[in-house]
């Protein structure tokens, strides 16, 4: 049996955890929604999917965001990584939709 104080501790933790992650989600899709329309000027403008500058400059402020908010500087690149993944491929998908010719990052 878990002492009461505790498990009402451990239940306001969770809480804050769930208003968290369902704060990422939104911030994750408000995200996605401004990359889409980033997406389609490419696609509108026979641009590549893929910003190999911009993603280095945004894996270094990144970084630096992380480290100044005591977050690993390699977990937070490791997540912008994923993101990047995603937009490209998102991107990608955008530029077959509009006849543009699908060019791999």
């Amino acid at each position: 049996m878990i002492d009461p104080e505790i498990k009402a501790q451990l239940s306001s933790y969770r809480q804050s955890i769930d208003n968290i992650d369902a704060a990422l989600v939104h911030m994750l899709a408000e995200r996605f929604r401004c990359t889409k329309e980033v997406g389609l000027l490419k696609a509108k403008y026979d641009l590549p999917p893929a910003d190999p500058a911009r993603e280095d400059y945004q894996i270094e402020r990144l970084r630096h965001l992380a480290k100044d908010a005591h977050l690993d500087p390699d977990f937070a690149e490791k997540f912008l990584n994923f993101v990047i993944t995603e937009v490209i491929r998102h991107h990608e998908a955008i530029a077959a939709e509009h006849g543009g010719p699908k060019q791999l990052a």
